[in-house]
């Protein structure tokens, strides 16, 4: 769709901001993921910044504070939209993350193994420094010029959670944009929507499982991401997020 997109960035963009330097470039270590929920009522805490695709061709999806059945939670919802919450955060890695999700409206025609169909209602990313060395070259290549034409110091590792309607939990992968971005489905084809569903993923398991054969070592984290598109199926979604937070 873009020159970025044929690079195979498409899901590095939330952290291209123009004119600026990457997020994570100017923040320090932070102990803790912060609430959604910022100081003044109804308003999203400015640690969590909003970005969609660079050329605005599609309008940005929807993130709202909200109470979802029984829990105060984030909502998500796209419309033919791109948008991705970001939340810089550098230093080691925490033992793990936990979060609450609930699909309200999935999105049918989307196929994550597909550009075509590379829509999500519901995801959750970590962003990893993972070193150069450990990248094959092609896709180390492929990144250097992503970086170049961004002048962005754009995660050379990116795991993300999905909630999918097409597959089964389990199913895992490269994204067909860009291999430095894999993906776990947790919740899937045989999850009912409507329903709270508890989350508890260990970073270092996660990673070996899909990073492994490149690094034996888990990678310092950049940043955590929530994101809700369908700008590829053309559909419209509904999902909540709530008590995202690390463990250690």
């Amino acid at each position: 769709m873009t020159f970025l997109r044929n690079l195979g960035c498409r899901w590095a963009l939330p952290f291209i901001a123009t004119g600026a330097l990457c997020t994570w470039t100017t923040t320090a270590l932070a102990q803790s993921l912060a609430a959604f929920q910022a100081d003044s009522p109804g308003s999203l805490n400015p640690a969590w910044r909003v970005s969609g695709l660079p050329d605005n061709k599609f309008p940005l999806t929807t993130f709202e504070l909200t109470t979802a059945p029984g829990e105060p939670a984030l909502r998500l919802r796209t419309d033919r939209s791109y948008g991705v919450l970001t939340h810089a955060w550098r230093g080691k890695a925490p033992a793990e993350l936990a979060w609450r999700w609930q699909l309200a409206q999935g999105l049918p025609l989307a196929d994550i193994s597909t550009k075509a169909g590379d829509d999500a209602a519901l995801k959750v990313c970590v962003m990893f420094d993972q070193p150069l060395a450990d990248i094959p070259f092609l896709q180390r290549a492929a990144l250097s010029l992503a970086r170049s034409a961004t002048g962005q110091d754009l995660p050379s590792a990116t795991l993300c959670y999905l909630w999918d309607t097409r597959y089964p939990a389990g199913k895992s992968g490269a994204n067909p944009y860009s291999a430095r971005v894999r993906y776990i489905v947790l919740n899937g084809s045989e999850t009912a929507t409507g329903q709270w569903v508890n989350q508890r993923r260990h970073l270092a398991d996660d990673f070996a499982s899909l990073f492994g054969a490149e690094s034996a070592v888990l990678p310092p984290v950049l940043a955590v991401a929530i994101g809700a598109d369908s700008d590829n199926t053309g559909g419209a979604s509904t999902a909540y997020l709530a008590r995202l937070r690390w463990l250690d």
